[in-house]
């Protein structure tokens, strides 16, 4: 019998409204000197004047950092810990999304434990808990307010670096607020919640699956499948934001625990050739290694099926399983997502470096479907 374990570290306020918890929360950490990493784009925004009056109003004295770019490098982590430190904060807020939080939590796992980034790459590479961080996400894609990971880029060697710790790595606190998405471009919804799908997707069929993190992606699947057409359409539907962002926050705690697979092995080394951002460079790979996985266990993509709404309880498993396939593909046309590599500036001389690299990443260790170089060099070709 095989053992598992589930774990989530974070302590979640969701629904309208709910950034107003900030108060409570810098009043529990006892918290007067505050870094915040926000996104640049919320610097003039309403959302953060009524935090700043909320932090103001506690007395709390705050730093904040906003030079924070789309995968964020480690000289950005540097120059952010800098003004941290300054500041002697005791406490870290990240605004933003996938890219701002993880700067916050690199800065927090450098407040305690020293060194430089690049020397917690992998897992569990740090044993001395980060500073506590709040994390209030702006969009619905990565979920790494709850996850366990932190993305950082290192621009020397064109590669990016997994810090990985399943229990020291998530915030203390994260806020879901759907007033918080409201400025959010279109472009930018629709592939943040494509990464968050991944995120569910990968983790249900994961080789380290298990029936709570099962039960948690069908869920999340539901929700992000659900809304993000009309999240995509109108950011002012709070409903279906707040729909995302659960969904989005779903995936991210279970992605940590299980492993991800082939769209995020792949996505992860054409993002950092092709400077694409980790939301596009998922959905372009998503519906051609979903063809490929689906002989791996087609029982699950049956009910991937119906979790999107495809009828196919009645249906021969294959049939309900290619049925998750084309929902998905589906799902990614009507979002505009470009069908094929080379719309997004892919080339394939690149193929065979890329499939060695996916290869010594050994996403094997999760991916449902044992993948070997020649398949990873196929995949790129099928998707190009």
């Amino acid at each position: 019998m095989t053992i598992s374990s589930f774990l989530c570290p974070t302590t979640i306020y969701m629904g309208e409204g709910s950034y107003q918890k900030i108060s409570e929360i810098v009043r529990k950490l006892q918290c007067k000197r505050l870094f915040i990493a926000l996104d640049g784009a919320l610097v003039e925004s309403h959302f953060f004047a009524q935090i700043k009056q909320l932090l103001s109003t506690e007395g709390v004295e705050i730093a904040t950092y906003t030079e924070i770019e789309p995968d964020p490098s480690a000289y950005t982590v540097e120059k952010a810990y800098a003004v941290c430190q300054g500041h002697k904060a005791t406490v870290l807020l990240a605004i933003g999304g996938g890219s701002t939080i993880d700067v916050a939590k690199a800065v927090g796992i450098l407040a305690t434990n020293g060194g430089r980034i690049h020397d917690y790459e992998g897992i569990e590479k740090f044993a001395r808990a980060p500073l506590p961080l709040i994390a209030i996400p702006t969009t619905a894609g990565t979920g790494s307010e709850v996850s366990g990971s932190c993305v950082i880029s290192d621009t020397e060697k064109n590669l990016k670096m997994s810090i990985r710790h399943a229990s020291l790595n998530p915030a203390a606190f994260a806020i879901l607020d759907p007033l918080a998405l409201r400025t959010v471009p279109g472009h930018v919804a629709a592939h943040s919640g494509i990464d968050a799908f991944v995120h569910a997707f990968e983790s249900y069929v994961s080789r380290q699956s298990n029936l709570m993190t099962d039960a948690i992606n069908l869920q999340a699947i539901e929700l992000l499948s659900g809304n993000i057409r009309q999240f995509v359409a109108n950011r002012e539907n709070l409903g279906a934001g707040l729909n995302m962002l659960v969904g989005s926050a779903l995936a991210g705690i279970t992605f940590g625990q299980t492993g991800l697979g082939n769209v995020h092995c792949m996505a992860r080394f054409v993002g950092a050739r092709f400077h694409l951002s980790h939301g596009l460079s998922n959905a372009v790979c998503l519906p051609h290694v979903a063809q490929f996985n689906l002989s791996a266990c087609p029982e699950k993509f049956a009910r991937v099926a119906i979790a999107m709404g495809r009828p196919v309880e009645r249906e021969p498993v294959l049939d309900g399983a290619q049925a998750a396939v084309e929902a998905i593909r589906q799902l990614c046309a009507d979002l505009g997502i470009p069908a094929r590599l080379r719309d997004v500036g892919a080339t394939p001389d690149t193929f065979a470096e890329m499939s060695e690299q996916c290869l010594a990443a050994n996403y094997n260790r999760w991916n449902p479907r044992h993948t070997t170089a020649a398949d990873f060099n196929a995949l790129f070709e099928r998707a190009y």
